[in-house]
């Protein structure tokens, strides 16, 4: 329901962007790492884990690589890490897009999921948190990471709604509009501009920002997209229940773990980190 999702929004919106601006990174590390782990126990779900047992081995499996990301991950290989994920998920938006191929009823435990959807949840987490860790701008550059994510969404949902009539992906997500992705892009470079001209993240060149962050926006409309499809596949309307009128963890981060990656090596080939 509408009232709930507001309600929802209203009470996590002030804490993640507190959370983001004045937590230790440490401290958001683990926070956001005990999220990644509610999204991988929904994650096991969507990959058909039938049974507490094998959630929880895989809860601790995703757990296990938070840990050994954050202790030997060094940042050169971080950005490697960043780069096959930014080309694994330009390609996954535009073959998610393009697909009209009827999607295939999930039957049993599909391991290559589990494994994908590790990596996605390890990468993004990992980028997120070194972000932050940038001095001086991370903290900020997190959260613009998140409102860039929040505009597009709002710019995707009221065009859409205004003028949606071509579906982007009538298999996957039949719910998205050509107009709705225009309109996300719009959002996109509005939010770049405003990022450079109040200048609370350094220098940014304004070309560069824009066309990063449209394809940010971009990416994370595939990351719904790929979230949409493995829900069909296991045939469930929402990864989950724990937000009243959100559904679960997966539902609102899923853009998220698409852009993190893509934001943070775009960021750091724009020289924005310090």
């Amino acid at each position: 329901m509408l009232w709930q999702r507001v309600l929802t929004a209203a009470v996590l919106v002030p804490l993640v962007v507190a959370g983001v601006l004045y937590l230790d990174t440490r401290i958001l590390a683990v926070i956001l790492g005990a999220i990644v782990l509610l999204g991988a126990r929904e994650m096991g779900r969507l990959a058909k884990l039938n049974g507490p047992l094998p959630l929880v081995a895989y809860m601790a499996v995703v757990g296990g690589a938070l840990w050994l990301a954050w202790r030997f991950v060094t940042p050169d290989q971080l950005l490697v890490v960043q780069g096959v994920l930014s080309i694994w998920w330009i390609l996954a938006t535009v073959l998610l897009v393009a697909r009209r191929k009827p999607l295939e009823a999930a039957d049993r435990p599909r391991f290559a999921i589990l494994v994908m959807g590790a990596l996605v949840l390890v990468a993004a987490w990992l980028s997120i948190v070194s972000l932050h860790a940038s001095d001086p701008y991370g903290p900020r550059l997190v959260l613009f990471l998140m409102i860039l994510i929040w505009v597009a969404d709002s710019g995707a949902y009221f065009a859409g709604r205004a003028f949606g009539k071509t579906k982007l992906s009538p298999i996957v997500s039949p719910g998205k509009t050509w107009a709705g992705a225009i309109g996300a892009a719009v959002g996109a470079v509005v939010s770049a501009s405003i990022l450079v001209f109040t200048d609370v993240t350094g220098s940014q060149p304004l070309l560069g920002l824009i066309l990063l962050c449209v394809l940010v926006t971009a990416v994370s409309i595939g990351g719904d997209l790929w979230e949409s499809r493995l829900k069909r596949e296991a045939g469930v309307k929402d990864s989950g229940n724990l937000l009243p009128g959100h559904g679960g963890v997966l539902d609102r981060i899923d853009s998220l773990l698409a852009a993190a990656p893509v934001f943070a090596l775009g960021i750091a080939v724009l020289g924005g980190i310090a």
